[in-house]
C-alpha cells in the first residue's frame, strides 16, 4: 500500500470520527479499523493522549512499511497526542506484543467514558487493558443495574463491573483467572473514589468458582459472561465456536428471577445467525428471553464513507463480530412441601 493511499484512508477515518473526539482528550475510541476500512494489517486506537498502533500482519514484517506512515499521520493530524505505542500481535517475543514506544515517554494511565474513570495499563498484555467495542454495554450497565447485585465473569480488567458500580449496583463481584487483570480493576475503583472490598475480586477458575456459588446458593441480579474464544483448565473448557451454550448454561442457576444474563461472543467466524439460533434454543424452555442486542459503536464497524471491507462471516442481526445480547431470566417457582398448609 502506498503512502498516499494509507494517508487518505486515515484522513477519511479521522474525519468520520471528529464528533467522537472530546475537547479534553480524556476519552478513548478506535481511530482506524483497518479490517473494515481498507488496510487489514493496521488498527489504531486512542486512549486519552496516547495513540496505540496495532500491527496485525502475519508475518509482522509485512506491515513494517505502514508503521511510519501511520505514526507521521498521527503526529501531524493529532498534535495533542503525547505518546505512540506500537503493539505487534504476532510478534515472537512478549515484549513486542505488549508494546514498544515509538514516540513520547509516558503512556496514558486512565481514560473517562460516560463520566466514569477507567485505569489503564496499555502494556499489560497483547490487548490494551480496556476493550473499546463494549462501550455501549458499559452504557447499558450504567443505565440498568442500579440497586442490583452483579457478577462479572471473565472480567479481564473489570470495566463492565466498574460501569455497573458507577450505575449504582449494590454489590459487584469481579472474577477472572488472572490476578494482575483484577489489580487493574481495583485501580479503576480507587480512581473513582470507591472503596475496594478485596472479597469482591476473585482470581478463580470460572468452572470451579461458579460451582462454589451454586453450592452456596448464592445468586445475583445480573451475570456478565464475556469469555475468550477458547480456554481450558482442569475444570472445564470454553469453546465459543463449538459450544457457546456451555458457559451460558453454567451461570443460569446463579441469576435471580427477572434478572439479567448478559453474554458476549466474539468469535469472528461464528455467524450472527448461528449465534441467534444458539440463543433461541436456550430460550425455548421459556426461562430465558432475549431482551436486547447491544450494538458495537461505529468507530469499530466503520462509517458509510469509510467502510470498504466486509467481515469474513456475516454477523447480522448483530452489527459486528462482537455479538452482545441481554437475556432476561425467569426462575421456576419453588414447590411447596406436600404437607404445607
Amino acid at each position: 500500500m502506498s503512502t498516499e493511499t494509507l494517508d487518505q484512508l486515515l484522513t477519511q477515518a479521522l474525519a468520520a470520527r471528529t464528533d467522537l473526539l472530546d475537547a479534553e482528550h480524556v476519552g478513548a475510541l478506535r481511530l482506524f479499523n483497518g479490517f473494515l476500512e481498507g488496510c487489514p494489517d493496521i488498527v489504531i486506537d486512542l486512549y486519552a493522549q496516547t495513540a496505540v498502533i496495532h500491527n496485525y500482519a502475519d508475518p509482522p514484517v509485512r506491515a513494517q512499511p505502514l508503521i511510519p506512515i501511520a505514526q507521521a499521520f498521527i503526529q501531524r493530524a493529532l498534535p495533542w497526542v503525547t505518546a505512540i505505542l506500537l503493539k505487534t500481535r504476532n510478534a515472537t517475543a512478549p515484549t513486542g506484543r505488549q508494546g514498544r514506544l515509538l514516540a513520547g515517554t509516558t503512556l496514558a494511565q486512565k481514560i473517562r467514558e460516560h463520566g466514569v474513570g477507567y485505569a489503564l495499563d496499555l502494556r499489560l498484555n497483547q490487548d490494551a487493558s480496556l476493550y473499546l467495542d463494549t462501550r455501549n454495554l458499559r452504557r447499558w450497565a450504567l443505565d440498568n443495574l442500579g440497586g442490583k447485585t452483579v457478577l462479572n465473569t471473565f472480567a479481564y480488567t473489570g470495566s463492565l463491573g466498574v460501569a455497573a458500580h458507577a450505575g449504582g449496583a449494590t454489590r459487584v463481584v469481579q472474577m477472572d483467572l488472572s490476578q494482575p487483570f483484577l489489580e487493574l480493576a481495583k485501580a479503576s475503583m480507587a480512581l473513582n473514589g470507591w472503596p475496594v472490598n478485596q472479597a469482591d475480586f476473585q482470581a478463580s477458575d470460572f468452572w470451579s468458582r461458579i460451582g462454589h456459588f451454586k453450592k452456596a446458593s448464592q445468586r445475583f441480579d445480573c451475570v456478565f459472561v464475556d469469555p475468550p474464544l477458547f480456554a481450558q483448565t482442569q475444570h472445564g473448557r470454553v469453546d465459543l465456536m463449538a459450544h457457546p451454550e456451555r458457559v451460558i448454561n453454567k451461570v443460569r442457576p446463579l441469576i435471580n428471577d427477572n434478572g439479567y444474563l448478559v453474554t458476549i461472543n466474539n468469535a469472528l467466524f461464528f455467524s450472527g445467525a448461528d449465534y441467534m439460533r444458539t440463543l433461541e434454543a436456550l430460550c425455548a424452555d421459556g426461562y430465558l428471553a432475549l431482551e436486547a442486542l447491544i450494538p458495537v459503536p461505529p468507530d469499530f464497524t466503520g462509517f458509510p464513507g469509510t467502510r470498504v471491507g466486509q467481515p469474513p462471516v456475516d454477523p447480522a442481526p448483530f452489527n459486528h463480530s462482537t455479538k452482545m445480547a441481554v437475556l432476561r431470566v425467569r426462575r421456576k417457582a419453588a414447590t411447596a412441601p406436600a404437607d404445607a398448609p
